[in-house]
């Protein structure tokens, strides 16, 4: 059983790694990208990578604060679900709507590894092999479909 700031720095730790692992990819679009906090540009849109003692993730979270918003973003991504398809050559899941621990509606489209555990080192390669391919993936798919999602 690891403490809650043991956890933390194993997490920090991993997160450092991925970053290091991601600095010489070179993003799809002009824009310098963060790979581990990655700015969409668009209320609302963000692609959240998530990894813990079970699972690893990554998605494009939809969370505008006008539900209106939100429920037209998710229908102009579905629009391109042949696109993001063909970027990251799998078939994500789809959520429209999606309720958190406080009640918060959210759509999320993505996907899941089972069986890595953040916690442990060396589970970090397969983490990484899962996540990398994926938020590059999401970029190209973004760097390609973006400016249907600009006012």
């Amino acid at each position: 059983m690891y403490s809650r700031q043991e956890i933390a720095q194993k997490k920090e730790a991993f997160w450092t790694t991925f970053g290091r692992y991601m600095q010489p990819i070179t993003p799809a679009g002009s824009d310098k990208v963060n790979w581990i906090n990655y700015k969409t540009g668009v209320p609302g849109i963000s692609f959240k990578m998530d990894a813990d003692s079970k699972r690893a993730s990554i998605a494009i979270v939809l969370n505008h604060i006008d539900p209106a918003v939100r429920r037209q973003h998710y229908e102009q991504i579905l629009t391109l679900k042949h696109l993001l398809r063909d970027a990251t050559g799998e078939d994500w899941t789809w959520e429209p709507e999606v309720h958190d621990d406080y009640g918060k509606v959210y759509s999320r489209i993505g996907t899941v590894s089972i069986g890595h555990n953040i916690l442990e080192p060396a589970d970090w390669p397969a983490l990484i092999s899962f996540l990398k391919p994926r938020i590059i993936a999401l970029d190209e798919f973004w760097s390609n479909t973006r400016f249907a999602f600009e006012l």
